[in-house]
């Protein structure tokens, strides 16, 4: 096989469709844009969800909840697996080595999840006020 010699299969390639170019082409005079209307001329088109002046559905709906930009970027581990950990003094770079955070992970907190019997120590990873309670009831601290 050759550079020179690789085509597409059949069928695969069409030429493409030639719009305003007369009767006989079946797309001559309106281009298939029809007859009159702002979509009938250059430049004839508007945003999305333009509802041609009347107040559009996304404004007219009440707006609810919230959706945080930063919670994808939070990690959260369990309990139990601080307590499969082999270290005592735990911090965000010790969980990615474990492979508990992940790359793009920014932070990561702790979840009340599982038990936890041994002494532990936390450097810049958050608790949940149930996991922080379970810390300090098996020796351990949060810095």
């Amino acid at each position: 096989m050759r550079l020179n010699t690789i085509a597409a299969a059949v069928g695969a390639k069409h030429s493409k469709r030639r719009v305003g170019r007369g009767i006989g082409s079946g797309l001559g005079k309106t281009a298939g844009r029809g007859h009159k209307g702002q979509k009938s001329r250059s430049g004839g088109f508007h945003k999305v969800g333009f509802e041609g002046g009347q107040m559009p559905l996304q404004r007219r709906l009440p707006k609810r909840g919230f959706k945080s930009l930063t919670a994808r970027h939070v990690a959260q581990v369990r309990l139990s697996d601080l307590e499969k950990l082999p270290l005592e003094e735990i911090d965000l770079l010790a969980l990615r080595q474990a492979g508990l955070v992940g790359d793009l992970n920014r932070s990561a907190k702790v979840v009340a999840s599982g038990t936890l019997t041994r002494k532990v120590l936390l450097k810049g990873v958050a608790a949940t006020a149930g996991a922080k309670t379970a810390i300090e009831a098996a020796g351990g601290s949060l810095a």
